[in-house]
């Protein structure tokens, strides 16, 4: 009877600790429940305030593309320093190109690590869409950060389509970007203003122009704007990704940029491997055309002794491509609330001032929600010898091409221009 009595003594312990284990579990806190992972739903439940304090004292670990000198420094020193000041944050600026960030957070996803070392991602373009179509990124976050209401146009379809690419929360805007060509106008005077005088620009001055190899950023973005030039762009804003579908529309350029060819650096044989190539080639004087995205990045390079300040920048008529550049958040960043605080200063009018200011990159805020002073801010700011108004760029501003389509035309240039 005694054992009877325990066993069944032990039976009503066990059925009640079922049932409050059960009741536990149902009425346990709801973000238990949610689909989301336990930290992005405390995540998404924090206001910017409890952001900042958790960020404090923290370090944040910016990753993108170094090869830009200026920008570098600009990080390490201005942004890292205005950044400890304000939040006591330490900025760490980790350079290295996209394809290797996407490869490191692609790997260690594969390896199912929940917490990495990137926290920061400079981005945009065919990367993004990669990043976010393989969940390599946090988000959404955009909508947390006061800066985004308080300076951006949250109606413009830049801040909101990355390359035709819905952003949908995932990456906030870090700056604009716009195609320039320049020219020294101490060695040549013509500055062309459409395809049909760019061609008869390059017979003339045979060997002396070229641009970088594709996959290049820029060379890509060069081909892309002769198209818009040669066959319009309007097309392409909606059209499927099928290799056979843009290969007939992009064929007349493809045609005309393979007439270029022969009176290109090397007869076209070969293009310069990158951007950097062509532009050393262009301050040593063996090329006398150059481009670039940074449209101001003329003014930088004159007062810096690179280019003689002879050295000027012009558009096509018809306008050139420009993009805005991003910051996202890797989906297993170990720091998400410091990498949301730099974001955000980042995109404050403060930050885009003093990036303006420095790099001469066009700013992503909207002048109209920019109060009296930070309207001054901006005003004082000299942009520089050989360059363009911020009116004159934005007026002749084309969209980027969808990123779907942009590794298909690289394909396309290499099969047709180069013939490979």
């Amino acid at each position: 009877m005694k054992r009877k009595k325990i066993g069944f003594m032990l039976c009503i312990v066990l059925c009640v600790m079922m049932v409050v284990s059960v009741s536990c579990s149902n009425n346990s806190d709801p973000q238990q429940n949610n689909d989301a992972p336990v930290e992005e739903t405390y995540l998404s439940e924090m206001n910017f305030d409890k952001i900042e304090e958790k960020a404090k004292g923290t370090k944040v670990t910016f990753y993108g593309w170094g090869g830009d000198e200026y920008r570098n420094n600009w990080l390490n020193t201005d942004m890292a320093n205005a950044l400890k000041e304000k939040y006591d944050i330490t900025l760490e600026v980790v350079p290295m190109d996209i394809d290797q960030i996407l490869n490191k957070l692609s790997g260690e996803k594969q390896a199912g690590s929940t917490s990495g070392s990137i926290d920061v991602i400079w981005i945009n373009g065919e990367n993004f869409f990669t990043a976010k179509e393989n969940s390599l990124l946090y988000g959404p976050f955009l909508d947390k950060l006061p800066s985004y209401e308080k300076y951006i146009d949250t109606e413009d379809p830049e801040t909101n389509f990355d390359f035709g690419y819905p952003v949908e929360g995932y990456e906030a805007p870090y700056g604009k970007a716009q195609i320039v060509f320049m020219g020294d106008s101490a060695k040549t005077s013509e500055t062309p203003a459409g395809a049909e005088e760019f061609l008869e620009y390059v017979k003339k001055y045979k060997g002396k122009v070229t641009y970088p190899a594709l996959p290049d950023f820029t060379g890509s973005a060069f081909v892309r704007n002769v198209i818009y030039e040669i066959c319009g762009y309007e097309q392409f804003m909606d059209m499927e990704a099928d290799k056979e579908t843009v290969r007939k529309e992009v064929m007349p350029a493809m045609e005309y940029l393979k007439s270029l060819n022969p009176y290109l650096w090397n007869e076209g044989k070969t293009f310069p491997a990158s951007s950097t190539e062509q532009e050393n080639m262009f301050s040593d004087g063996e090329l006398y055309f150059n481009l670039s995205y940074s449209p101001y990045s003329v003014a930088t390079r004159i007062e810096d002794g690179v280019y003689p300040d002879t050295v000027r920048t012009y558009l096509f008529d018809k306008g050139t491509i420009g993009n805005t550049s991003y910051m996202g958040i890797a989906y297993n960043s170990p720091n998400k609330e410091g990498a949301m605080v730099v974001i955000d200063y980042l995109m404050s009018a403060e930050g885009q001032a003093g990036q303006f200011d420095k790099l001469k990159a066009l700013p992503v805020v909207d002048n109209n929600k920019l109060s009296p002073e930070e309207k001054e801010m901006f005003e004082k700011i000299d942009t520089g010898k050989g360059t363009l108004t911020q009116e004159e760029l934005l007026s002749k501003r084309l969209p980027e091409m969808p990123a779907n389509l942009v590794p298909i035309i690289e394909e396309i240039w290499l099969e047709e221009v180069v013939g490979k």
